[in-house]
């Protein structure tokens, strides 16, 4: 049987695909990664109306909608929003979530969005991706406070300890790993990889950011979500066909109208 993975983070509408991205959807293909799925945020809703016209072109992509915190201060559409969460392409609300980071948008607006967005999934039953950078225990009890159990979702670009993803785990949130977790400086993420279970996780590349090791330095694109298959592989004991198996059971799931 071959080997399939999913690439469950990726942002295939921006400028740096522009110029190969049937090429860049063909390597995926070739080298196992079947599904993708592309996170339309930003700029408004330029971002979501761009990868549903993506998951519309591709019959291997689909897409998110959703107000990335860093927008959380631009106006946008919230009828026009929920149209399009309702499109047959999109399996997800999102990103969403909370970065007090980057002070990027007020955040006041980031908390309101957010919790739009968390009515939002469970008004038309579709899980939430989540960024949250430096508002962990803000971000889980938003999700708490708003039922956002009802739903599920992932944490992408998981940055917290193995034991906030056991709180996720108790409201039905996974955890997904992007390239960062081969870099040589990331002994901390490995050490929270290998405390998490399987089971919870979900690979990614957020390209074109953060290629992987051998690629750094390069462009990131999906076809490189092998790379942290086998580093989560090395670093769990497990063999690589295990852990594909594996997230890409967990993702199509969590991401049940993907099927």
């Amino acid at each position: 049987m071959p080997i399939e993975l999913i690439d469950s983070h990726c942002h295939l509408d921006m400028e740096p695909f522009d110029g190969d991205r049937d090429d860049c959807i063909a390597r995926a293909s070739k080298a196992g990664v079947t599904k993708l799925i592309t996170i339309g945020t930003g700029s408004g809703l330029h971002g979501a109306r761009r990868a549903i016209a993506l998951a519309e072109k591709y019959p291997n992509v689909w897409a998110s909608v959703g107000i990335h915190p860093h927008s959380s201060g631009e106006a946008f559409d919230r009828a026009e929003l929920e149209t399009l969460a309702r499109h047959p392409k999109v399996v997800a609300i999102g990103e969403t979530g909370l970065d007090f980071f980057r002070d990027w948008a007020p955040v006041d607006k980031q908390r309101a969005v957010f919790r739009e967005q968390i009515a939002l999934a469970r008004l038309v039953s579709k899980p939430l991706i989540i960024h949250c950078r430096e508002a962990g225990q803000e971000c889980l009890q938003t999700l708490l406070e708003h039922k956002a159990a009802d739903v599920g979702g992932v944490f992408h670009c998981f940055s917290e300890d193995a034991v906030f993803a056991k709180k996720l785990r108790t409201i039905g949130f996974l955890v997904s790993f992007p390239g960062q977790i081969t870099f040589k400086n990331a002994g901390l993420v490995r050490d929270t990889c290998r405390d998490i279970p399987l089971e919870q996780m979900l690979v990614e590349t957020d390209s074109p950011f953060l290629a992987p090791e051998p690629q750094r330095g390069k462009r990131c694109e999906p076809a490189f979500v092998v790379h942290t298959a086998h580093k989560i592989a090395e670093v769990k004991g497990l063999s690589f066909e295990e852990v594909a198996a594996i997230t890409t059971r967990n993702t199509l799931t969590l991401f049940s109208t993907m099927r």
